[in-house]
């Protein structure tokens, strides 16, 4: 599996732990930055990952923030992504298996370290189950090209 991996100012420590964590399982992760504390643009990271993700160059995106949420909707803008803002191992199955989805988003400072690696493990070891689900995530597609373009 390859992944595609980015952070605001307000996200790169967390971003780096799970850096480190997905290394150690010869997981291969790009880090698209960012990697210190001075303010940047959200926009700016999330959108390489989204773009990468959504060409096939990686199978999924991490990306963090302060609380996750300007990363997921900046993702989302993105054509064949699906990105979800998790922050409960419950979500981090759920958004897979009934979703599809293929960047997740968390906040650094809403969870702890320990919390964002289960939700990441759970994340990539769960697989979309298809079926009725399939057919929603169809649906979404089908609004995704009907509004391509759209302001």
């Amino acid at each position: 599996m390859k992944v595609a991996l980015a952070a605001d100012h307000g996200g790169f420590r967390l971003k780096d732990e799970i850096k480190k964590w997905l290394e150690s399982q010869h997981i291969e992760v790009e880090d698209f930055g960012c990697s210190c504390a001075d303010s940047v643009d959200y926009p700016d990271y999330a959108l390489p990952v989204a773009q990468k993700v959504a060409a096939g160059e990686f199978d999924r995106g991490i990306l963090i923030c302060g609380t996750g949420v300007g990363m997921s909707i900046a993702a989302n803008k993105v054509a064949g992504i699906r990105c979800a803002l998790v922050h409960d191992s419950f979500t981090a199955k759920a958004t897979r298996e009934h979703n599809d989805t293929n960047v997740l988003a968390m906040g650094e400072r809403v969870i702890g370290p320990g919390l964002a690696l289960d939700i990441v493990k759970i994340w990539l070891e769960t697989e979309f189950q298809g079926g009725r689900h399939a057919r929603r995530v169809e649906k979404v597609m089908e609004i995704e090209a009907k509004h391509l373009g759209v302001k």
